[in-house]
């Protein structure tokens, strides 16, 4: 290809990237925050290491304690297998505590062990902080009200 082919003009002559096809997309813009939200996560709560998805299943469990782990899974849409794997690793780490109830032998109810409630006051004031830090970014509580309520609505769409 010599250097004035059309193919290599538009190559060293574009200014950048026109991604707007994409950002004008309701999924794409939602995945990016995903993202962004994620990686911040991550990094506040490093020294905890902690993903978000074993924070939520460890409040979840503090704030149901006994509950089934379908429960839990359903609630956070997890599959079965994942979650018993996520949970066998809360578990090594000594902060679940998987029992069969009486009633159902089938089935594990799950507690917070002394080292996961404990766990809890600290990752619990880490993710207060966080969550401060995003709603001041979208505007305040109201704005963070209005967000909540748009995302429900497409969670909730059949």
């Amino acid at each position: 290809m010599d250097e004035t082919s059309p193919a290599l003009r538009t190559r060293t002559t574009r200014q950048r990237l026109d991604d707007s096809v994409v950002t004008e997309i309701i999924g794409y813009r939602l995945r990016r925050a995903q993202i962004q939200i994620f990686q911040e996560f991550m990094g506040r709560f490093a020294d905890y290491e902690m993903r978000p998805s074993e924070y939520s299943v460890l409040a979840l469990i503090a704030s149901n304690p006994g509950s089934k782990q379908i429960e839990i899974a359903k609630a956070l849409g997890i599959k079965r297998a994942n979650f018993v794997a996520l949970i066998n690793t809360l578990e090594a780490r000594g902060l679940v505590d998987r029992r069969q109830p009486a009633n159902d032998r089938r089935s594990h109810a799950l507690f917070l062990t002394a080292v996961g409630e404990e766990m809890m006051v600290t990752l619990d004031a880490a993710q207060a902080a966080f969550e401060a830090d995003c709603v001041a970014r979208l505007g305040g509580p109201q704005a963070r009200d209005q967000l909540m309520d748009l995302l429900a609505r497409l969670a909730d769409a059949p």
